[in-house]
């Protein structure tokens, strides 16, 4: 009896011990999808998408734009925290929020920075909402470079150059820039920066007429942004909560979780974005 016993007991040893990597991660499977917190975050019915630090690329942002699309969420929050970046990806997140706009809800809220670039990006939004210590605006473009002839001569540097195009060097930084180059980069510039404003008008129904009193580069704080017309209102993040939680008409809010890896990078790059606020004078075509 007792040999039929250790039998039984050693067979089921040797399962476990045979089987028990198989066995430790269909355990953890199914605790992880009974988990309460799991199952509510299946649920979600609102998402905040986070615009945080410099603009230079909108791969990630669109993926959770076209996430937000096609699921259960009912209303979007973005919360931006950015001193803005390059043209192109602003536009990008720009015209993303504006469809997103079109089958839900979304509000903007300006957490600390929300200036050139960062701006552009939000101005679709069903509203903003800025934080009352929040810098706002800077609506406007830059192109900025170096001239290092001086130090190249000191160096012993000399350059040589074959190019087809007579403008093709036109942003060099080995010699001082022709008159010729600097207004090609001017059109180039003025171009954008009319495209820039006509967007903020449009969406925020401002004059364009009026350029001098909202773009220009100005910088605002949240309730001289407020004055302007390029937010809509002044409070914190709890009221941009309420706000998109009554706009979006759900009964139950849920939120859908973000992971620990982007609230340290967002953690992270609002300590940096707070200093780089301190210099928006120096923004950098591109939209800082």
């Amino acid at each position: 009896m007792f040999k039929a016993i250790y039998k039984i007991i050693t067979g089921i040893l040797d399962f476990i011990k045979k089987y028990f990597f198989i066995l430790l991660v269909l355990t953890f499977a199914i605790a992880y999808f009974l988990n309460p917190q799991y199952q509510k975050n299946t649920k979600a019915n609102l998402m905040r998408i986070d615009i945080v630090g410099p603009i230079l690329q909108s791969d990630e942002f669109l993926k959770k734009i076209d996430e937000a699309s096609k699921n259960n969420i009912k209303g979007v929050l973005v919360y931006i925290n950015s001193p803005g970046g390059l043209v192109a990806p602003s536009i990008e997140m720009s015209y993303a929020i504006k469809r997103l706009k079109s089958q839900k809800p979304v509000i903007v809220y300006a957490a600390g920075t929300m200036a050139s670039g960062s701006y552009y990006a939000g101005i679709w939004a069903d509203k903003i909402v800025a934080n009352p210590g929040s810098i706002i605006g800077s609506i406007g473009v830059i192109f900025d470079g170096f001239n290092i002839s001086e130090l190249t001569k000191k160096l012993g540097i000399k350059e040589q150059i074959i190019k087809m195009g007579k403008y093709k060097e036109a942003g060099t930084f080995m010699r001082a820039w022709s008159k010729d180059e600097r207004d090609e980069l001017d059109k180039v510039l003025k171009d954008t920066y009319n495209m820039f404003v006509a967007d903020v008008a449009r969406a925020r129904g401002l004059k364009i007429e009026d350029k001098d009193k909202f773009a220009d580069a100005h910088i605002f704080t949240a309730s001289r942004a407020k004055f302007v017309g390029l937010v809509d209102e002044v409070g914190t993040i709890y009221n941009a909560e309420q706000d998109i939680i009554k706009l979006s008409g759900v009964v139950e809010p849920r939120w859908k979780k973000r992971d620990k890896y982007e609230k340290y990078l967002d953690k992270f790059l609002s300590g940096a974005i707070s200093k780089v606020s301190l210099y928006l004078g120096g923004l950098q075509s591109y939209m800082p």
